[in-house]
């Protein structure tokens, strides 16, 4: 599905084959702990971002299991990522801060994974293995109590 025939809201680009609508994502705003003065204990400039991974029309199975697993912690059990963003004073800021770390997990999760390529050891290398214990053995041995006469 190309990004532009997504449903109703507004797109927000993941990457260059990848928009989440708008709608998708609910945030919601706390008091935030940290600096901020007596601002802190009067605005509730922290957000908590949800985005509904497990439900959502805008991404492929592979790359919805991807961000489960890059989501650890973040994802609960009904599979929604929350993300908290408090690192700002400004409630403007806490968001955009929320929002470009969804968006980061989405794109690491939307690169495939490179297939590892069996690759077989080389003679001289498997040689070289066998000479360098069959040299440490001997050195052992001749640690060992002299042969009695």
């Amino acid at each position: 599905m190309a990004p532009e025939q997504a449903g109703s809201g507004r797109l927000i680009p993941v990457n260059a084959r990848l928009a989440l609508r708008e709608d998708e994502i609910t945030e919601s705003f706390v008091r935030a702990s940290g600096p901020g003065g007596q601002n802190v204990n009067k605005v509730s400039t922290a957000v908590r971002l949800s985005f509904d991974l497990r439900n959502s029309p805008s991404l492929p199975p592979a790359v919805k299991a991807r961000a489960a697993r890059l989501a650890g912690h973040r994802l609960t059990s009904e599979g929604v990522v929350v993300i908290a963003a408090q690192r700002f004073r400004s409630l403007e800021r806490n968001r955009e801060d929320a929002l470009e770390r969804l968006l980061d997990l989405l794109r690491e999760a939307a690169v495939p994974p490179v297939p590892r390529i069996a690759t077989r050891v080389p003679k001289g290398e498997k040689r070289r293995r066998v000479e360098g214990k069959v040299r440490r053995g001997e050195v052992k041995r001749l640690r060992g109590k002299p042969a009695g006469d």
